[in-house]
């Protein structure tokens, strides 16, 4: 893989299932560190904060901080922020992650008692219990009434340790056809998603390689944005998913686990065999 100057990876199914570290995951991100090789975790995780998903990372072991994070909810308020500056939003999401959303004023589903508008933005986050009838059909009603659509992504289901969740991208197509609108994606697969990624890296798309176990939304999706696309066959990974995909992904592995070795990463240094005295030469008989 020669010219890969920087890596984006995706956490959960990749490096984490259910927050816990996948075999060979810390153990890969330490060789990418000890390189030197830039590197960003992106990732369409709404149900916590960058610095929640931080500190989660760091107990399993991750050499990640905050900074190393770009989540769809903080690409969502930048998106929103430019292109809805001092809009009303609706937030349908299963977890708290207001905090990544700074410049965006959230309001309930309804005018409050000031009297101002209902809502001018219906964000979608990450389904959960929340996605319940009474909040769909809330939505149903503001995007008749106008209020335009914005979803942090369009995943159909996540890998937990119990198994596969449903997740937005199984409810979001049938409330654009009933609505008649089409929602704007600022998570994966969305192309503004990598260039801000690009942009935090300060790297170039040829020049940087994307890690995921989600063949369209990850892999295919940076492709597309002239990036080199690894699947790994962990998280949600599926073979007849694999198979039915729109395109081929650069390269597949295992798991993450062996990207340093795709890379042509050194290994760890591996301890000086220790020398052998040499044997005493005998003297020469008198």
């Amino acid at each position: 893989m020669e010219g890969i100057g920087a890596v984006l990876i995706d956490i959960d199914g990749v490096l984490t299932v259910s927050w816990k570290a996948l075999p060979g995951a810390v153990a890969a991100m330490e060789r990418l560190r000890a390189a030197g090789l830039p590197l960003l975790l992106v990732t369409n995780t709404t149900s916590r904060t960058r610095a929640v998903v931080a500190g989660r990372l760091a107990r399993e072991g991750f050499p990640v901080g905050v900074d190393d994070i770009l989540t769809a909810p903080a690409a969502t308020a930048a998106y929103l922020r430019t292109h809805h500056p001092d809009a009303r939003c609706l937030l349908i999401n299963s977890g708290e992650v207001r905090a990544d959303l700074a410049g965006v004023e959230i309001v309930a589903g309804g005018a409050d008692e000031a009297g101002r508008e209902e809502p001018d933005v219906v964000v979608f986050g990450g389904a959960g219990e929340e996605f319940g009838y009474a909040a769909l059909n809330t939505a149903f009603r503001h995007l008749q009434r106008g209020a335009r659509l914005v979803a942090m992504h369009r995943n159909l289901y996540w890998r937990t340790a119990d198994g596969l969740d449903l997740d937005t991208g199984a409810f979001l197509p049938g409330l654009e056809r009933a609505a008649g609108v089409e929602a704007v994606v600022t998570g994966k697969p969305a192309e503004a998603f990598f260039a801000t990624a690009l942009e935090r890296l300060g790297t170039s798309a040829s020049e940087t390689l994307m890690v995921g176990d989600d063949i369209e939304s990850d892999v295919l999706a940076a492709q597309r944005c002239g990036l080199t696309g690894v699947l790994v066959k962990t998280g949600k990974y599926l073979p007849e998913t694999h198979r039915a995909a729109s395109g081929a992904p650069d390269r597949v592995l295992d798991s993450f686990a062996d990207l340093p070795a795709l890379l042509g990463l050194p290994g760890p240094q591996e301890r000086a065999a220790p020398q052998e005295r040499p044997a005493p030469q005998e003297r020469p008989a008198p």
